[in-house]
């Protein structure tokens, strides 16, 4: 029997894989975008109205509005250019700044992000937001998400269609899709990004900050404010993140090719 699941897992690894348009390598991918963005959309709502959302008059809340407008215009401009229109199929941007004094944001598929207000203290400006919303929009263009809520419906839920998940273990699944996209961890624990998925993050939320006008160098010293914000004990946000050093390391590798569209977009 165990045989039977481990071959039936290698064969939905095998069949699943898919070519990531922004990232270049393979993810499993079991669940249709079209169906995540619309699932996304439900959690989304639901999230809005379970927490204080800050009116759009509010000067914290325009300040995400504008950074993400920026930023969602330049991914759409940048990947239309290049014909590449699929890798935004379905996205129905949405910014909002939910009163919270955690210090997070997350973005689900189709460009549902929320930004807490909390965060705001650390990013003390716009370019080092506007570095954080490219960060989790980069998780979710990269498919990040649904890479591992694909990891999770083979491991948890034996691989089955997400819509025969919802309607046999509906509550698993929410909670599933809620801890793959970082949602809070009340749904019984944040499951970790990979050190590919965040170095990926990394290296396209520059890219899309910089598309956006706002200067990718920002990004060092606010990881640095980040990783010192807790003290001992660092933000929710981190829980999942490679070192500062690792990080820093990496932010360097990668800015000579950001700067390059910073360049061109002033």
């Amino acid at each position: 029997m165990k045989y039977f699941i481990f071959l039936l897992l290698s064969v939905l690894t095998l069949t699943g894989c898919i070519v990531n348009l922004v990232t270049g390598r393979n993810q499993l991918s079991l669940v249709p975008e079209s169906e995540l963005q619309l699932m996304a959309t439900g959690q989304y709502n639901a999230f809005l109205e379970d927490h204080k959302v800050l009116s759009p008059g509010n000067n914290e809340a325009a300040m995400v509005n504008r950074v993400g407008g920026r930023i969602s215009t330049a991914i759409t401009k940048h990947y239309n250019s290049q014909g590449q229109e699929s890798v935004i199929e379905g996205y129905d941007w949405e910014f909002n700044t939910v009163d919270s004094k955690e210090a997070n944001a997350w973005c689900m598929p189709g460009g549902k992000v929320v930004v807490y207000s909390g965060l705001l203290q650390i990013t003390q400006n716009e370019t080092a937001l506007a570095i954080v919303i490219g960060h989790e929009i980069a998780h979710a263009i990269a498919k990040h998400g649904s890479e591992r809520m694909s990891q999770g419906m083979m491991q948890q839920l034996g691989g089955v269609a997400l819509q025969v998940a919802l309607s046999q273990k509906p509550q698993e699944t929410q909670n599933l899709f809620m801890q793959s996209y970082a949602i809070g961890s009340h749904v019984g624990g944040i499951l970790p990004w990979s050190r590919q998925q965040e170095t990926e993050a990394d290296q396209y939320g520059l890219i899309f900050a910089a598309l956006a006008g706002y200067s990718p160098q920002e990004a060092i010293p606010f990881w640095e404010r980040m990783s010192n914000a807790g003290g001992a004990s660092p933000p929710e946000f981190l829980s999942t993140h490679p070192s500062n050093e690792t990080r820093t390391r990496k932010l360097k590798k990668f800015m000579p090719e950001a700067m390059k569209y910073y360049n061109q977009s002033e």
